[in-house]
């Protein structure tokens, strides 16, 4: 995938998110064996492959660059990257309030197989289950297009 610095990744990572990773934790992360890296101007998406299994453990783009497909061509290529390394599943948690990823990773082929409760906090203090999704990578999926 790529090689990119952890405070670029940082920078990065805190336009997306209110509760940003510093670059030391993306430091510490790219150090792992396993762990891959893709990356495009305005987001990336980071995955660690164990054995037959690989968990997304971030997907960011930045706010502006949003709904143009970007995600979706993160998700594919970290999709193709675990499968390359010989993952069979790819699994990731999703806030249960966060609807657009939520669509996308449906989109992507992403099922429901568990909630952990009151996993996240919200920057108003709230606390927010996580949704659990995995994609079998064994079947090709294709978003559908409409006519």
């Amino acid at each position: 995938m790529s090689a990119t610095p952890p405070d670029v990744l940082a920078a990065l990572h805190a336009e997306a998110f209110a509760a940003p990773w510093d670059a030391r934790a993306f430091s510490d992360l790219l150090a792992q064996p396993g762990v891959c890296l893709g990356v495009e101007t305005d987001g990336f998406i980071l995955i660690r492959v164990v054995l037959d299994e690989a968990e997304i453990l971030t997907l960011a783009v930045r706010p502006d660059a949003r709904r143009q497909g970007l995600g979706r061509r993160l998700v594919e290529r970290a999709c193709d990257a675990a499968k390359e390394a010989g993952a069979a599943s790819l699994f990731l948690e999703v806030a249960e309030d966060n609807a657009a990823a939520r669509a996308l990773y449906a989109r992507a082929g992403f099922v429901e197989i568990g909630r952990r409760k009151a996993y996240y906090t919200g920057t108003d203090g709230r606390r927010i289950d996580a949704l659990a999704l995995r994609r079998d990578l064994s079947v090709d999926h294709v978003t559908p297009t409409l006519p």
